[in-house]
């Protein structure tokens, strides 16, 4: 079992290496999963990744989106908490109707297919599908990632060229993404990470869905709204958090089942296009009401 462990992790490795080698979009993940779908593929075998680990890889990422929870931000959400919830409303009801078409269309199941077409991180949906009876993890996440990939290739290129007013170089959005890291003392370090921890623990007893994540954004967002100094989780933390969540992923998708993918991928990249349109008509609308640029609304 520790051998079967071992091989996952260096074909994992690998696999985030090359991607990163490479610059492609979520290296760690993508790349892991990759390596790991062909090795089990030409190999004809089935490789391992703990359960456990794939949590602890939730409860970082966690923490790093729970971080970003400051009492700025919650004061900006409360002011336009209305607008905010309509445009989830609608953007996630475009997003069902979608994953309902491509359900009808190609005999994939319900669940497949809404979790399949909801905007998301690749790896929060991937966890949310291993927690609901009736969904495919290998065709949620074959949906997922060409949606992911397309939006990353696709929104960049529109918000630069389309949507902003003047083009932005590549040396200004540089110069503006600097960040200072402030470090804590490790007694405290140690407290802050036996809180995430605890309050992941206390979503999963209480039944909370994706409880690592959710309980350890919400545990951190408290501790940040508390006044508390949050840090930012270095970056090879990250990459081992989002390798853990791609290995995990990747020993659970069997391509094998997935004989229809070329009636799938057509209505996956069709609900994509009409997801990024309905975002542009909706950034006209917040740019109108609010005081806001077209490329920030979008």
């Amino acid at each position: 079992m520790v051998l079967l462990f071992l091989e996952t992790l260096v074909i994992a490795s690998l696999g985030g290496i090359l991607f990163s080698y490479l610059h492609m979009p979520l290296p760690w993940i993508l790349g892991s999963l990759t390596t790991i779908l062909l090795w089990n593929s030409l190999l004809n075998k089935e490789l391992s990744w703990p359960n456990t680990l794939a949590n602890i890889g939730q409860i970082i990422i966690g923490y790093s989106i729970g971080r970003t929870f400051t009492q700025e931000t919650c004061e900006q959400i409360i002011i336009q908490l209305p607008t905010m919830l309509m445009v989830t409303i609608v953007t996630i009801l475009f997003s069902l109707l979608m994953g309902y078409i491509a359900h009808k269309k190609t005999g994939i199941s319900i669940e497949s297919g809404l979790i399949g077409s909801i905007p998301g991180g690749l790896s929060q949906t991937a966890v949310l599908c291993a927690e609901v009876p009736g969904s495919d993890i290998t065709v949620v996440t074959v949906m997922q990632t060409a949606r992911v990939l397309a939006v990353i290739f696709i929104v960049p290129f529109l918000a630069i060229h389309g949507l902003s007013p003047e083009s932005i170089s590549s040396t200004s959005v540089l110069n503006n993404s600097v960040i200072t890291l402030n470090f804590l003392p490790i007694s405290q370090m140690v407290i802050l990470a036996i809180a995430v921890s605890l309050s992941a623990i206390l979503a999963w007893k209480i039944g909370i869905p994706t409880p690592f994540l959710l309980g350890a954004v919400i545990g951190t967002a408290s501790i940040g709204l508390y006044g508390l100094t949050l840090p930012p989780m270095p970056q090879y933390l990250l990459n081992g958090a989002q390798l853990c969540i791609g290995a995990y992923t990747g020993t659970r998708i069997h391509l094998g089942s997935l004989t229809n993918w070329r009636k799938i991928l057509p209505y996956t990249m069709l609900g994509v296009i009409g997801l990024i349109f309905c975002s542009i008509v909706i950034a006209f609308l917040l740019m109108r009401f609010h005081d806001i640029s077209l490329i920030t609304a979008f």
